[in-house]
């Protein structure tokens, strides 16, 4: 969904709810998060092992193998420290140490939205009403700062705002666990398994298992890196350590409702259904019973940010005069809530033929704060599910079936201005696709006239303005997406998207002149450190300096227009032809988009797909029915988003090497 602080509820593109809407301030119950001004980093002009060395000091102060604090650290963050700035669940620092208090904003962008998330026009606009509590308590796991602080007995400002600090509060947290679940503090690693568990402020055995495997992985493999702010940090490999697992039967944690859950076994995940309820005039929420995949494929995996926090986010989804998707993931420990089974078709695209073919992965965030950044914890469960997923229902791991939210077509002309904008520019694509098991990566020579998009992330810091206010510049920030211009220079005007019926800009949401990690365009020119690409149906470059490359030559498949047609149009979905509907179900329009394939221009094709239509559009099931058409359909990645051609009217060739 769009995320900027500044969108009111007139502005397109967010999530849309079912009835008359609560007062913005009660959606306080969301736990929202976290707007406060990103501190000023104390090592700036420091020695680059000055981070190395803060864990040395206080794994030795607080009696905590430093192996085991470097591997929490780094899942927890990675090492970065954000310049100081929280992450979406408040977490400060390399050790990730939560005070949601100091963090909460004023709202939550959740409750903003005209957008139809089940995206077929059949349903009106929707709000969900939501019970406020009136106290809203904070769960342990989002105020370990202020124990840390206890614990050190340094304020919590220092610990929000020093790097050494913050991980000093991390090894006291660790060494108050151990203690507390009588273990003593040894130095060998394979004795801190519990306390690591109980340091992911999990409160169940699942999740803070599942976290702590994931610490041990780490102790077993090693890293080594070069954080955000210049610090160079090294954990070497245990690649015999064992931890003693047993520890944690003695924690006294709770186990998670399971009740049939779809998920693998290296994730923590629980049952969070959404309710399936009829609630009038054949009125009814919040997804579509079906048959999957038997009754149809399932083709994509849908990336989302909630634009809310997780509490919040659990309340709505069991409102059934809201909308749905199919799992959460939480940002402090990677725990995953399913809501929808997979065989059942949830509203959570803004495209009824991609909700009918695809599953909905939200994850707790914020699209438009580049500083609330999601943790490697999150990241790693994530990926988990994907690779589970894409395994069952046999889904290919590219960045043509793993869409963004904010790459998925608008389904008519009219649809495209409210289309949704996440998880946006600060979703690190190329780390998410190297725990998917699949890194992007160079795989044609040099003529190739394919390119993969691949910036890299941390130093790839284009201009964005709409975070917090409309207009003024976004933080400074690592991205995933490179900017488009008309010609081979930085002051040409930029690409413009016909569809938004606007002029483009750089706004955080405004994706009409960018492409994103992983994405495949044809090669439509050169001009010494720029390429040019067909996108939108123009010529669109973007600079790719040699020393510092945000493309790498591929080979793909590619379409073109067939010999003698001028142009071919662009669909936003692939439904059938009108002899393949039976009676009883009515006939859709096969109605273009704006756009078009010009004669002479390629796109990468991605799937072959038979035109398909699934009928549900009534609470009870007996008039259910998928219509699959003779036509086929190429997907194409058109622009941001995909758009779909007709197989009749291109002819596929491959790319050259």
């Amino acid at each position: 969904m769009r995320g900027s602080a500044t969108d009111s509820l007139s502005t397109p593109g967010h999530r849309h709810l079912r009835r008359a809407a609560v007062p913005l301030a009660s959606a306080a119950l969301l736990l929202p998060l976290l707007g406060a001004a990103p501190a000023q980093s104390t090592t700036a002009g420091s020695s680059a092992h000055r981070l190395q060395q803060a864990f040395a000091g206080a794994a030795a102060e607080y009696h905590v193998p430093q192996s085991v604090l470097l591997a929490v650290s780094y899942l927890q963050s990675r090492w970065d420290w954000h310049g100081g700035a929280p992450s979406v669940t408040g977490g400060y620092g390399p050790m990730h140490l939560t005070d949601a208090r100091t963090a909460i904003a004023a709202t939550e962008h959740l409750a903003e939205g005209r957008e139809d998330a089940r995206g077929d026009g059949s349903r009106p606009a929707v709000r969900p009403t939501i019970k406020v509590p009136a106290e809203s308590r904070l769960p342990a796991r989002l105020t370990t700062l202020p124990k840390a602080a206890q614990l050190t007995g340094r304020p919590a400002a220092e610990l929000r705002t020093d790097p050494a600090a913050n991980v000093a509060g991390g090894a006291a947290l660790l060494a108050a666990a151990q203690k507390q679940l009588g273990e003593p503090l040894s130095t060998d690693p394979a004795d801190w398994y519990a306390a690591v568990a109980r340091f992911s402020g999990a409160d169940d055995t699942a999740t803070a298992a599942a976290y702590a495997n994931d610490v041990y992985d780490v102790l077993r493999s090693g890293e080594e890196r070069t954080t955000d702010d210049g610090q160079q940090v090294m954990l070497a490999a245990e690649p015999q350590l064992s931890a003693d697992t047993a520890q944690l039967r003695r924690a006294g944690l709770r186990t998670l409702p399971t009740d049939g859950i779809e998920c693998p076994k290296s994730v923590s995940c629980e049952a969070v259904w959404a309710p399936y309820a009829q609630f009038g005039n054949n009125n009814y929420g919040n997804h579509d019973l079906g048959d999957r995949p038997a009754s149809q494929r399932i083709r994509y995996i849908v990336i989302h940010d909630t634009e809310g926090t997780w509490d919040g986010v659990l309340n709505l989804i069991q409102d059934p005069t809201y909308v749905s998707w199919n799992y959460t993931v939480r940002s402090t420990d990677g725990l995953i809530a399913q809501h929808v089974k997979a065989k059942d078709v949830a509203w959570h695209a803004g495209n009824w033929y991609v909700n009918a073919a695809s599953i909905g992965i939200e994850h707790e965030g914020f699209l438009a704060d580049p500083d609330a950044w999601y943790t490697e914890a999150m990241y790693r469960s994530s990926a988990r599910l994907v690779k589970y997923l894409a395994r069952t229902y046999d889904i290919p791991l590219d960045r043509e079936h793993i869409l963004g939210h904010e790459n998925v077509p608008g389904p008519t002309t009219s649809a495209i201005p409210g289309m949704h904008t996440d998880p946006g520019p600060y979703w690190d694509w190329r780390h998410y696709f190297e725990l998917l098991g699949h890194p992007f990566k160079r795989t044609a020579g040099k003529r190739s006239d394919v390119v993969t998009i691949l910036p890299e992330y941390a130093v790839n810091q284009p201009e964005y303005t709409g975070c917090t206010t409309s207009g003024e510049p976004c933080a400074a920030h690592g991205s995933s997406e490179v900017r488009l211009y008309a010609d081979h220079d930085t002051g040409a005007p930029l690409i413009k998207d016909i569809g938004l019926g606007k002029d483009p800009t750089i706004d955080v949401n405004d994706i009409s002149s960018r492409v994103s990690t992983g994405q495949q365009y044809a090669v439509a020119g050169r001009w010494g450190d720029w390429t040019a690409i067909w996108y939108l149906g123009q010529k669109a470059w973007f600079r790719d300096p040699p020393e510092e490359p945000t493309a790498v030559p591929a080979r793909g498949l590619l379409v073109t227009p067939r010999k003698g047609l001028t142009s071919v149009p662009v669909y936003g979905r692939a439904y059938p032809e009108k002899e393949a509907y039976p009676a009883g179900v009515p006939v859709q329009s096969v109605v273009p988009l704006p756009y078009t394939v010009p004669a002479g221009q390629r796109y990468v094709a991605g799937d072959v797909v038979p035109g398909e239509y699934d009928y549900s559009v009534t609470f009870t099931t007996d008039s259910h029915r998928v219509v699959v058409g003779k036509d086929l359909y190429y997907e194409i990645q058109y622009g941001h988003r995909v758009g779909f051609v007709r197989a009749a009217d291109v002819t596929l060739v491959g790319s050259a090497d």
